[in-house]
């Protein structure tokens, strides 16, 4: 719990379903700025959490995240290279300026970043709760903050709030069990689609070699196609796509309609609807001594969320709705976007979130969880543009991370278009050895993480 309060991310619901409107005449409005934020859910669902499953005090919880904020943090390789790509969002926002940058310069590599406002928030939330935030004087000055900017959220918004908890999507795939993330995260259905397209090819084939890659895109692609059906279950009924998406007799229909020696446009694989592209997350494995497993992804979305801090409480605000659909502006050039995924109020959006907890005759085998956006599930494909990114950078701590020339050189020959791309999907995971029970911890490098016990 610790943790996830010093990732300080946010799960939302929509504001207002007059924003789809007033998107339509602007998108840029959801994709960042005041109009981009949506009602923060995050808080919520920990204390739903501790509820539920905690044994030590909420106070005890939340101080670690206080100290942190107060005492301050050195800024990272991975955080300064986001700043400095943010960095005219950050220049443009009194409240980031405040916390990310010292004589009107950003703070740089090593420098302490401290948000003492955050600091003061957090206690009064370890000492009161969720009243504090919901109802009670951080959401009052939050949603002032808000409004003064020109946003429209109301303290009305933050008190009907509702915490949903919802059973995980589950199937057995090579003997093992695969429990995901159900809608409105399009994540774990689609990666055990995918998952079970694959598995209809029998013994795996060599995953990393040129073919069981082309597979492996393949199959992704059949995935996003029928992930676009999916929305909030409160507000579309999405029971017949999600148990498609969990059916063995599915996933081999979709692997009749992949060939070996080539790939294919955007038609074939059934896509009716234009891809989201939902942004940055942070993801945290935890097995503690008892075998108690947790995979959990959040989001404030984009780095640095809507470029907005609020300035009396020190919380960086989400712009979440970009997340949402929106009717499309008459271009025949592209697909619609999803009726399913279209805003209304109280309504969640779509996300590609998929953390995963997979079994072994019912004990733990593997915790797992990415961040990265829309690369979530697979990090290499995407439907439409009908392009195949690969990564091609070397990361803030000096690794390289790049396809080898002989499966790009073998893909392209099959048809599929390449582009190269300067980041990737983030995994962290935790696999137990069933016969020792030994725990072994890895954290892609990629962000500068590494694993933790204790």
């Amino acid at each position: 719990m610790v943790k996830y309060f010093c990732l300080a991310e946010n799960q939302i619901y929509a504001v207002d379903a007059s924003l789809q409107n007033m998107y339509a005449s602007n998108a840029s409005l959801k994709t960042s700025g005041i109009l981009s934020v949506a009602v923060p859910g995050v808080l919520a669902g920990l204390h739903k959490a501790w509820e539920q499953h905690g044994k030590l005090p909420w106070e005890r919880l939340v101080k670690p995240a206080e100290v942190l904020a107060r005492r301050g943090f050195k800024i990272s390789p991975y955080l300064h290279m986001q700043m400095e790509k943010a960095k005219s969002g950050i220049l443009a926002d009194n409240g980031l300026q405040s916390i990310f940058t010292s004589n009107g310069e950003l703070l740089q590599l090593g420098d302490i970043c401290r948000n003492k406002k955050l600091a003061k928030s957090l206690k009064a939330i370890s000492k009161y709760g969720l009243k504090a935030f919901y109802n009670g004087s951080i959401g009052f000055q939050l949603v002032k903050d808000v409004q003064k900017a020109g946003g429209i959220l109301t303290i009305k918004d933050l008190q009907r709030y509702a915490v949903k908890v919802r059973d995980p999507i589950s199937a057995n795939i090579r003997g093992l069990k695969v429990m995901g993330m159900p809608p409105p995260s399009s994540g774990g259905a689609t990666m055990i689609l995918m998952l079970n397209i694959l598995a209809q090819y029998g013994v795996p084939s060599d995953v990393s070699g040129p073919l069981g890659i082309h597979r492996q895109i393949e199959a992704l692609k059949h995935s996003f196609a029928v992930r676009m059906n999916l929305g909030d279950p409160e507000f579309v009924n999405v029971s017949k796509v999600l148990s498609d998406m969990l059916s063995h007799n599915f996933a081999q229909t979709l692997k009749k309609a992949i060939y070996d020696n080539m790939t294919f446009d955007a038609g074939h694989y059934g896509g009716r609807w234009n891809q989201i592209h939902d942004h940055g997350t942070s993801h945290v494995s935890i097995v503690d001594h008892d075998r108690n497993a947790v995979s959990m992804t959040n989001t404030v979305n984009a780095y640095f969320g809507a470029k907005v801090l609020s300035p009396s409480t020190g919380i960086i605000l989400n712009n979440e709705m970009d997340d949402f659909s929106i009717p499309s502006n008459g271009d025949k050039n592209t697909p619609p976007p999803a009726p399913a995924n279209f805003i209304r109020p109280g309504k969640r959006p779509l996300s590609s979130m998929a953390p995963t907890i997979v079994l072994k005759d019912e004990k733990l085998k593997a915790v797992i969880g990415a961040s990265g956006g829309a690369m979530i599930i697979a990090g290499t494909a995407e439907l439409i543009p009908n392009t195949v990114y690969y990564e091609n950078w070397t990361t803030v701590i000096g690794d390289h991370f790049e396809i080898p020339t002989e499966i790009r050189t073998s893909l392209q020959k099959k048809g599929h278009v390449l582009e190269s791309l300067a980041g990737g999907t983030i995994c962290q995971f935790v696999v137990q050895e069933l016969e020792s029970g030994k725990l072994v911890g890895i954290s892609d490098p990629r962000k500068g993480g590494f694993p933790a016990g204790f």
